[in-house]
């Protein structure tokens, strides 16, 4: 079933007056140069790397009002013990925190949000900040990992590898007391999120993948339909119902390695460019984008400074065809083409 045409008419006319102000006005940027939810340093200089790439200069060039808020400035405790082997709880905590008020009060403003990671621990405060706003969002995840792991489950203990089950009702009571998380609550039903890209996932994950039948694509379900039929069913599930605005988590690694070296976990037999783009276009066109985060970009493991670009420019074509740039190309539309004009003086000679 494809959305398109009079049901989306129907649902853009229902949005909140809030999440139907942010998409048609204007974007904001705000990069979170965090990394303590995994051990790998050098993704804190994701949103440097983004921006370096022409991001902003890219979204100047589509139909909206663009403000760079800059990067927010974390807070790490001196001493932040693992807890029952989850590593630095209260550093990932803090700065979540910070992220969900940042997050509440841009689309609170106004904004279409693009939060720059980061690590995607940092999901936690930007999916949990945006549905302070928007309490029926939607979340459609694209990684190469589920991030579905609780805290008992988890083999590495790394809180980037979490993030959804803090978001899960389902999940509540699978959730420790960790310190540093005292603030969060879940928001989110299983039925409410997709992952698209899916091709490495935990033991732990595949059994809440299963009991709490998450609508999830592998990478062997977008060979076996086709991006085009996973985008149908994946925009029929989530949207068929009722109105919600999309929060759309974008993981760079999921991505095939031979197109985004630079990030921490790649795993290989992702995305081509087409399929990662046609999501972001479709996404685009439902006309109900509120959030995107596109995290886990990591300049210090690209091989060669090439290996680098190639990683960052690829997020900012990912950022601008979430915001409507098309494979037509980006350009200011006219209504007539110009006349001919005759110049006499050369008609005379």
């Amino acid at each position: 079933m494809s959305l398109r045409g009079p049901l989306f008419r129907l649902l853009r006319t229902q949005l909140s007056h809030t999440c139907q102000q942010s998409r048609a006005q204007s974007v904001a940027v705000l990069g979170a140069p965090f990394s303590r939810g995994q051990k790998r340093r050098g993704v804190e200089h994701g949103p440097k790397a983004i921006r370096d790439a022409g991001l902003m200069e890219r979204l100047a060039g589509l139909d909206y009002t663009v403000h760079d808020f800059g990067d927010l400035n974390f807070h790490y405790p001196e001493n932040d013990e693992s807890y029952n082997n989850i590593q630095s709880p209260r550093t990932v905590g803090s700065a979540n925190k910070k992220l969900s008020g940042a997050v509440s009060r841009a689309v609170g403003a106004g904004h279409t949000l693009v939060m720059l990671g980061g690590d995607h621990s940092l999901a936690i405060g930007s999916v949990g900040g945006h549905a302070e706003q928007c309490p029926d969002l939607c979340l459609i995840w694209v990684d190469a990992h589920p991030d579905v792991n609780t805290p008992m489950t988890s083999p590495s203990g790394n809180l980037h590898g979490q993030s959804v089950a803090f978001m899960l009702k389902e999940l509540q009571d699978k959730i420790p007391d960790l310190p540093g998380f005292s603030w969060t609550k879940p928001f989110l039903t299983a039925r409410d999120l997709v992952y698209i890209g899916l091709r490495d996932v935990d033991p732990g994950e595949h059994h809440i993948l299963k009991n709490l039948g998450i609508q999830n694509f592998t990478m062997r379900d977008i060979d076996r339909l086709g991006i085009q039929r996973v985008m149908e069913v994946t925009l029929d599930h989530l949207l068929s119902r009722k109105q919600r605005p999309i929060h759309l988590s974008f993981d760079i690694d999921s991505f095939d390695p031979s197109l985004a070296p630079a990030t921490g976990t790649p795993v290989n037999g992702g995305l081509t460019y087409r399929e990662g783009i046609y999501i972001t276009e479709e996404i685009h066109n439902t006309g109900l984008l509120s959030v995107i985060d596109l995290v886990e970009v990591n300049p210090l493991l690209g091989a060669n400074p090439e290996a680098v670009e190639a990683t960052a420019s690829l997020a900012v074509d990912v950022i601008a065809s979430s915001l409507g740039q098309d494979r037509e190309g980006a350009h200011s539309s006219i209504d007539v083409i110009p006349a001919v004009k005759e110049d006499t003086e050369q008609l005379r000679l």
